[in-house]
């Protein structure tokens, strides 16, 4: 029987461990692509580098003139955080028992190497399949996200690359493994949001004009607002306010502004420029003299059943034995930027649990079923497209 925390009879997990302790902190990519592109192009996929600013991306594809699959991830990682607060060092991946420790492990590390020979395990059985294979791999998704994969698909798009279908590794697993597909995303709006004022003495506040004062209300009105119910993809859409700063830290001062940043993560029940005109509306209501300024993070996208959606339900049931859910909750990823194209995108990879914490981890079976799912999805496109 194969022991699957020996790296030795476990190529997903020694490559995982590789991937790790590369320390690919945003934009750094620190060797993890040179490492992928160099186990793709022995099973025949052209690579193309593609580096933008202070990002290094990679687009590699094998073959031409057939329907797309493409898997996307990033190699990129957030910090370890304080570094004693580890069991073990952040960068030196680590077997403890049946689990894997180390930055990037589950977000998203597993996924990539997971992708990476599942594909070298099906161009072994099918050197010739129905549909090309790419990989759109980048290293600032953890980061500002503007020299990554948006750049890339911009780089196809002006040259009619399409890709038809594409899995996001984001780590979208609860419980187990395959237990969530994610089939979509909220749209991300965020506001900038300056309230003028007068400064003062606070003894004298009828010489002042507290913003404070003024924005109380209004925010209240803003966090209390039924923007709408959401449907049967999404949920209803929510506003929250993300940091809010006034005042020069000084006890006997009225401040001249104050200054909240809040997020919308949004359905496709509204849009982004109808929930822009009932803030500015809501604002206006309570007479205050503001600015606001709007980023528009991504827009909210779904893939309803299809090619894509049935045959990773499928991969799933076949492999782990149960019946993922279909959702759409959560923070954003680069699928927004790919959705967009035409393309059929789910995210699949394994459980989120400790992602972004100390000790981050992922259990080594985990790997080896995530491998499968990702293998039994390529058969099953394969024999749609033959049958």
């Amino acid at each position: 029987m194969t022991d699957l925390t020996n790296p030795a009879s476990n190529p997903t997990l020694a490559l995982t461990m590789a991937l790790i302790e590369r320390a690919s902190v945003t934009p750094e990519d620190a060797g993890c692509q040179q490492l992928m592109a160099a186990r793709l192009a022995k099973v025949g996929f052209n690579i193309e580098m593609m580096p933008f600013a202070d990002t290094l991306n990679m687009w590699a594809r094998h073959g031409q003139g057939k329907p797309l699959f493409c898997f996307a991830g990033h190699t990129d990682v957030v910090p370890s955080g304080p570094v004693d607060a580890w069991h073990t060092p952040p960068f030196q991946p680590t077997i403890i028992g049946d689990t894997l420790f180390g930055r990037g492990a589950a977000d998203m590390k597993g996924s990539l190497a997971a992708m990476v020979v599942a594909t070298e395990q099906f161009l072994a059985q099918e050197p010739s399949p129905a549909f090309n294979l790419a990989y759109l791999i980048t290293s600032d998704e953890e980061g500002p996200f503007i020299n990554g994969t948006v750049k890339v698909i911009e780089t196809l798009e002006a040259r009619q690359e399409k890709i038809r279908w594409c899995l996001v590794g984001e780590p979208s697993s609860h419980l187990q493994v395959g237990d969530v597909i994610k089939n979509g995303r909220r749209g991300s709006l965020t506001g900038h949001l300056t309230v003028k004022g007068i400064q003062g003495h606070v003894a004298y506040p009828h010489l002042a004009d507290n913003p404070i004062h003024k924005a109380a209300p209004a925010l209240a009105a803003l966090a209390t607002e039924i923007w709408d119910n959401g449907n049967a993809y999404f949920p209803a859409t929510s506003f929250q306010i993300a940091n809010i700063q006034g005042g020069t830290g000084a006890s006997n001062v009225i401040p001249g502004e104050l200054n909240v940043m809040f997020n919308f993560r949004y359905s496709t029940e509204v849009d982004a420029e109808q929930l822009q005109s009932r803030v500015y509306a809501l604002l206006d209501k309570f007479g205050l003299h503001y600015q606001l300024e709007w980023t528009l993070n991504g827009l909210p996208f779904l893939t309803e059943q299809g090619d894509l959606v049935d045959s990773t339900v499928a991969a799933i049931e076949k492999v782990r034995g149960i019946t993922p859910r279909l959702e759409t909750t959560g923070g954003t990823s680069d699928g927004r930027f790919i959705a967009p194209t035409g393309a059929q995108v789910i995210e699949l990879g394994p459980c989120n649990a400790t992602i972004h914490k100390v000790n981050e981890c992922v259990a080594i079976a985990d790997l080896s079923q995530l491998t499968e799912v990702y293998l039994q999805l390529l058969i099953n496109l394969q024999q749609r497209l033959t049958a």
